[in-house]
């Protein structure tokens, strides 16, 4: 019924309450709780963790610190607080800002109000138009954030003392809204302490203009713990005016990053060829990932982050359909074979400790090989693999190799005794690819277990006892 109203008198005609954005979050977030709606539908590995607190400080009028290092989603969840935002909501047409048309806070908005009355314009704000975000950098100003003396408005002859002479910044402009800061110690600490005056004092000064802007903004920022300490600082009050520092953390199993993982790749156009990837391919994926979160190699302090994960799969994927291409299989199966074709990918989403020329390639030679032991382990104990292992030591080679077509692997399990077992547990679409990528994956797994010799050159493997 409110969001009919064209004008002020019809607005209250309605019985339209207008409340401030917290309160107006959190009514909506309570509904929500209710119903046992998803708060923040496409997050992964949070409902635990980090959701609860998010709703406690939101439930709690609490403005909201998200302290995590990268690819922790700390964008995309505080973008999605827009969904706990009303549909509309009204405000003064032809205000400068946002104004709520019971409480107008500007002068502009409040000479429409005290000139018009009851036939004040109302215009209703959508809520994807009532979030901002600005990245801190060192160079922001005062004018950016807060406003500025417009001097066109001092050329049409208003004084400086006029407050109808400022050029509203980012924050007032998202007023009856949600302001998020990305990086805040970046920002510089004088910026820092005008931010605080408007969120806490409720007025600005510009250039030695004291204004009077008590903003309706639910505030949000986000920092990495290393720019935290090192970077740059939170000045103490500004810090202490967020009610809930919240601290984000990436997947902490497997599948959580699988989930990601999954959910994040881009989706290739294969056409007719048919995509399947193995459950141990996607579980080595995803712990390379974790494997480099434990690595002492890894600078750990700027994290390894999930897209490392999903850009890793991509690359994955994209070999494997390249051999199809290549070989003319209709089936996208990844392999062993290619997952040094990950590392370009895995090398540009790491910082190394050790700098020395070549390292990069070995220590990265080094995760994923503890990737792939490590799922090998999941799935197998290597005495139910003894009379593999037997029939090596007895001379018996295998030569495996990226492009090789599927057909070719046929013959490894037909002539190795109790292989053919371990693979049908591996293989869940009885395909002569999967067949293939199942087969590399068991030599592999005895071969880092020191049970087959590997001699590796030009994409092409031969194993021997």
């Amino acid at each position: 019924m409110g969001k009919q109203a064209t004008t002020l008198g019809e607005l209250k005609g309605s019985g339209y309450e207008v409340l401030g954005v917290k309160a107006e979050m959190r009514r909506n977030l309570i509904g929500k709780l209710r119903r046992g709606d998803p708060l923040f539908p496409g997050i992964v590995g949070y409902d635990e963790t980090v959701i609860p607190q998010i709703a406690n400080a939101i439930l709690g009028g609490q403005d909201i610190m998200m302290l995590g290092e990268r690819g922790q989603a700390k964008s995309r969840v505080v973008r999605g607080l827009v969904e706990l935002l009303d549909d509309e909501t009204p405000i003064i047409r032809g205000a400068e800002i946002p104004e709520n048309p019971f409480d107008p806070i500007t002068a502009k908005g409040r000479a429409i109000v005290e000139e018009a009355g009851d036939e004040t314009p109302i215009a209703w704000l959508p809520r994807s138009e009532r979030y901002a975000e600005k990245l801190a950098t060192p160079d922001i100003t005062i004018a950016d954030l807060i406003g500025e003396v417009d001097p066109i408005k001092v050329a049409e002859g208003r004084y400086l003392d006029d407050e109808l002479t400022i050029h509203f910044g980012l924050v007032p402009r998202v007023n009856r809204g949600i302001f998020a800061i990305n990086e805040l110690p970046d920002l510089a600490e004088r910026i820092q302490v005008g931010l605080l005056n408007v969120l806490e004092e409720r007025d600005v000064q510009i250039r030695g203009h004291k204004v009077r802007l008590p903003l309706d903004v639910f505030l949000v920022a986000t920092a990495n713990p290393e720019d935290y300490t090192n970077r740059g600082r939170i000045i103490t009050p500004l810090k202490d005016r967020y009610g809930a520092q919240i601290r984000t953390h990436y997947p902490e199993d497997i599948h959580k990053e699988i989930d990601i993982m999954e959910q994040e790749a881009v989706a290739l156009d294969m056409g007719d060829y048919r995509v399947y990837v193995p459950s141990f391919m996607k579980e080595i994926v995803a712990e390379i990932t974790h494997q480099a979160r434990r690595s002492p190699d890894v600078n750990q302090r700027s994290g390894v982050s999930v897209r490392a994960s999903v850009a890793n799969y991509e690359a994955l994927l994209a070999n494997a359909f390249r051999r199809a291409l290549r070989i003319g299989e209709t089936e996208v199966v990844p392999r062993m074979s290619d997952l040094p074709f990950v590392l370009p990918s895995l090398q540009g989403k790491v910082e190394f400790e050790a700098m020395e020329e070549g390292q990069e390639d070995r220590i990265t030679d080094r995760i994923l090989a503890a990737g792939i032991k490590a799922v090998f382990d999941r799935r197998f104990n290597v005495d139910m693999l003894a009379d593999v292992v037997l029939a090596f030591d007895e001379g018996f080679s295998v030569e495996t190799a990226e492009d090789a077509k599927s057909a070719a692997y046929e013959a490894i399990s037909e002539k190795l005794e109790g292989l053919d077992s371990a693979v049908e547990s591996l293989v869940e679409i009885p395909v002569a690819a999967a067949r293939a990528s199942a087969i590399e994956f068991v030599l592999e797994g005895l071969h880092l277990h020191k049970l087959l010799n590997k001699k590796s050159r030009a994409g092409r493997s031969t194993f021997t006892g």
